[in-house]
């Protein structure tokens, strides 16, 4: 038997940073990411965002590797958005990249507190400074020209 919990902190762009996801409709969005999560058996402790990028805090199955959980759920939600063009009708797809960053059960109400007060925090700070951020406060190194 494997014991295993593997929670992570996720953030994916709309496509060219355009602005796609309206505020009005981005519950019917984060209410089927809910249910693909809920159908792979990986649990989404939070979600949020701005027009333009979606945070999750999700602890994934064991089974199911982080990039294939992203890969899965960005054309399942693609193809969500598209059926739903009136709801969306600027999307047209995400950034190829992806932003996946682990987070500890000690860190996981940080985490949720900062994905949940998005709409706050961006007042001050755009999707590229908070990428950024994120990725030096974990260690991680990037090419700026993919931000």
């Amino acid at each position: 038997m494997a014991y295993t919990k593997l929670i992570y902190h996720i953030v994916l762009r709309t496509r060219q940073g355009t602005a796609p996801i309206i505020e009005i409709h981005e519950r019917d969005l984060y209410m089927y990411i809910f249910g693909y999560c809920r159908n792979h058996q990986c649990v989404l402790y939070r979600i949020g965002g701005m027009p333009d990028h979606i945070h999750l805090l999700v602890s994934l199955h064991p089974t199911i590797a982080v990039a294939s959980f992203v890969h899965d759920l960005k054309i399942a939600t693609n193809n969500f958005i598209k059926a739903c063009r009136n709801y969306f009708p600027n999307f047209v797809s995400w950034e190829q990249g992806y932003c996946a960053l682990s987070c500890s059960e000690t860190d996981k109400e940080r985490v949720i507190q900062y994905i949940i007060n998005q709409k706050e925090h961006h007042r001050k700070n755009t999707v590229r400074e908070e990428l950024i951020a994120l990725l030096k406060e974990c260690g991680v190194e990037y090419d700026e020209r993919f931000i």
